[in-house]
């Protein structure tokens, strides 16, 4: 695979030798339960890449793997299955080529700023039955996978217009596409709980953080993204300050995966990956030294949790839980379901959306049960799905807060 630049041998390959084949890895995936396109994550991980040697292509199902990354979390081995997977989808698109959809998805900033300048036009052809049939036909992107609402007033706009706090001491915010292009009231209440709470927040110009093109198996394009992006969050006096991420895909891409799976192995993006933080891991960590403000107001709902498939491979636990956990009035129920299907991109393919559905079916069923006013979950595409398949509202956990601590 040396066409790919990956990691040195010693990290990801070498991690294979430890499989003592027990299934344990297939026991627990989500997308092999549902369908048997995909062979399982052993089959095509370590078994198969002993023999991957030479011009030998990756068999067509590793495609289907979605990388949630369950199989790595519960290997007792600690062989590095999503990983090995992830490198043999990059193979596959070297040697085949990959589809246009699959260049579009992979890309939400362009998408985005294609996007904002005609938003209303945007919105309702998402939402035209026969622009979306017609949509599935030629692009493959399935008719009734959830898409967001563009806006024509980007986080980045309001944010100029927004009075600038300068005292405290100095975070990083790192905010994603989704945050810019579709959620821009998220960065918003991130910055007022974080200014509520003493911190100058810093917010620079920023792009995608490449993880879509990495999961799409788009390993150059994900390099050039994640070392831009890190010259973003690093230029001038920014270099040595904590970075705190909203989105936990894109917070774990900058923390783990642009080192060991695309084998960026950058000083600054080594740098980087060690001062970064998920929002909630951030506030968890004040809190524990006594300096988070707990001056909660009551929010009398009762709220369902989900934690991403990402923000677990995070291995920080569910600092979500702990912080809500604080406020007054406020009903949480946790749902102990493993992923939502939707896998970033993976769910909004033509081929791949029924999977995506079926591996999610437990988790909305135990939403349903729960009646829950409102779902909770950091990953905003999983936002998405739920809402999608649940007919619920769903939130980023912020929200919350946000609202604790009075809207200020």
């Amino acid at each position: 695979m040396s066409e790919l630049g990956l990691a040195a041998p010693g990290s990801v390959r070498a991690s294979l030798d430890q499989c003592v084949k027990c299934t344990i890895c297939e026991s627990a995936c989500p997308v092999m339960e549902v369908t048997d396109l995909f062979l399982g994550p052993k089959t095509l991980g370590p078994q198969a890449e002993r023999f991957r040697t030479g011009d030998r292509s990756p068999d067509h199902s590793v495609d289907y793997c979605s990388s949630c990354g369950i199989c790595t979390r519960v290997c007792p081995q600690g062989v590095r299955i999503a990983e090995i997977n992830s490198q043999a989808r990059a193979q596959l698109k070297v040697d085949q080529g990959s589809r246009f959809r699959d260049q579009l998805l992979a890309r939400p900033d362009v998408m985005g700023r294609m996007a904002r300048p005609v938003a209303p036009v945007f919105n309702w052809a998402m939402g035209s039955p026969v622009l979306r049939a017609a949509g599935q036909r030629v692009l493959g992107i399935h008719r009734s996978a959830p898409v967001p609402q563009a806006t024509s007033r980007t986080f980045e706009y309001r944010l100029r217009r927004r009075p600038r706090r300068a005292a405290g001491q100095r975070i990083v915010f790192f905010y994603g596409c989704s945050t810019n292009y579709f959620e821009p009231r998220l960065g918003e209440m991130t910055i007022a709980v974080l200014e509520h709470n003493g911190f100058q927040v810093e917010v620079p110009r920023q792009g995608c953080c490449g993880l879509p093109l990495q999961s799409n198996g788009l390993y150059p394009a994900a390099r050039e993204y994640v070392r831009r992006l890190t010259a973003q969050l690093s230029e001038g006096g920014l270099a040595g300050l904590d970075v705190v991420a909203t989105s936990t895909s894109c917070g774990l891409m900058l923390k783990r995966e642009a080192i060991e799976i695309l084998g960026v192995e950058d000083r600054p993006v080594r740098e980087l990956a060690a001062r970064t933080y998920d929002l909630f891991e951030f506030l968890r960590d004040r809190h524990e030294r006594g300096e988070l403000r707990t001056d909660f107001v009551g929010v009398p709902l009762t709220v369902a949790y989900h934690a991403a498939c990402q923000q677990q491979n995070q291995q920080i636990g569910k600092p979500a839980l702990d912080i809500l956990s604080l406020v007054p009035g406020l009903k949480v129920v946790e749902l102990d379901r493993s992923c939502c299907g939707t896998a970033g991109t993976y769910g909004t393919k033509a081929e791949k959306y029924d999977i995506a559905m079926r591996v999610g079916a437990p988790l909305f069923a135990d939403i349903q049960e729960a009646r829950p006013d409102l779902v909770l979950c950091e990953g905003e595409t999983c936002r998405w799905q739920i809402s999608h398949a649940t007919g619920l509202p769903t939130a980023h956990p912020v929200e919350i807060l946000y609202k604790a601590y009075g809207g200020r």
